[in-house]
């Protein structure tokens, strides 16, 4: 078998208004913009990357922000809902910063022994914030308001809409995520070890209905490949049963792409070579970066995006004199 997939890469989804954006996931949840460049399939299009101070995969949000996009809504064969991991002991704290951004929401109370808050983005997108005993440590964003105790660690987990869950379910098992917990009609799978978003879980309804794609809605979700070699051999198996792409460079990792029996697409996208390709760490996300081959109309395709402002933060320090008081 080839290498196991230890969780998910990244969400991609669509939002609207690229400002709005832009400053919800960076000043509001204390995300780092890793990378600002574009739609390759859509050059006058923004393609925006957010994640821990770094980018590692398994803490990747994107989006495509397409201005005046109609709202989207979740239903049969999508992402209902997209969950972040946080420390236990930070639940308080985040219900407390989203209230006060003006944020409504909800208390899930406890689900696999997990206290959840949810609550809307600005184009109305599904979050959820898992209090989760194994968050791990964390590399927290350098601009971010977010004290670092507290930053998000990065994806817990995706929630899937099915009208059933058996072909679904046989795709999971085959990429190796197992069946560890059912509640009432939400099943949880989940990938072997503590990586970031290895939990999958089921939520299933025979008479949900076909939703709508637009803002607010996700796109698709991507799971890690190790490498180029682990990839292929992944795209040798899932081909024996679905019908899969060629391989395609998205410059910051290689993908393949296909659509589970359910109807949610699939992305397979390699851990390497990561965001710092094609810029220093120190400034991740702070320019527009495009592929070499679409360098020639640079000029055509600035033009066309409308400007954004990435507003940085500086971390809540105390600053001190130089006799150790408190200023």
């Amino acid at each position: 078998m080839p290498s196991p997939i230890a969780g998910l890469h990244h969400v991609t989804a669509i939002a609207s208004d690229p400002q709005t954006n832009l400053d919800f996931y960076t000043e509001v949840l204390g995300l780092r913009s890793v990378k600002r460049t574009v739609n390759f399939d859509d050059p006058g299009t923004y393609h925006f990357y957010f994640g821990d101070d770094v980018g590692s995969p398994g803490t990747i949000l994107t989006f495509f922000p397409w201005p005046g996009a109609a709202r989207g809504h979740a239903g049969a064969g999508e992402v209902a809902r997209t969950a972040f991991s946080v420390p236990a002991a930070s639940l308080e704290y985040w219900h407390q910063r989203l209230t006060d951004q003006g944020l409504l929401v909800e208390r899930t109370g406890k689900r696999f022994d997990e206290q959840v808050l949810a609550f809307p983005d600005p184009d109305g997108m599904q979050i959820e914030i898992v209090a989760h005993a194994d968050a791990g440590p964390a590399n927290a964003p350098r601009f971010a308001s977010v004290p670092p105790e507290h930053a998000i660690r990065g994806f817990f987990g995706v929630t899937l809409l099915e009208q059933n869950a058996a072909q679904t379910a046989s795709i999971l098992n085959i990429m190796g995520f197992q069946k560890i917990g059912e509640e009432g009609n939400r099943l949880r799978f989940s990938a072997p070890g503590r990586a970031l978003g290895n939990h999958i879980d089921l939520l299933i309804d025979p008479n949900a209905k076909f939703g709508r794609s637009g803002a607010g809605s996700v796109h698709h979700i991507a799971f890690r490949a190790k490498d180029d070699a682990a990839q292929k051999e992944w795209r040798q198996e899932i081909a024996k049963h679905l019908d899969v792409t060629p391989v395609l460079d998205r410059t910051y990792f290689h993908s393949i792409y296909f659509r589970e029996p359910g109807g949610v697409l699939f992305e397979l996208a390699t851990d390497p070579p990561g965001f710092t390709f094609d810029e220093p760490i120190e400034s991740l996300g702070e320019e527009l970066r495009i592929p070499q081959w679409l360098e020639p109309k640079r000029s055509f395709i600035e033009k066309r995006l409308p400007p954004v402002s990435l507003h940085k933060s500086l971390p809540p320090i105390e600053l001190q004199t130089e006799a150790g008081a408190t200023v």
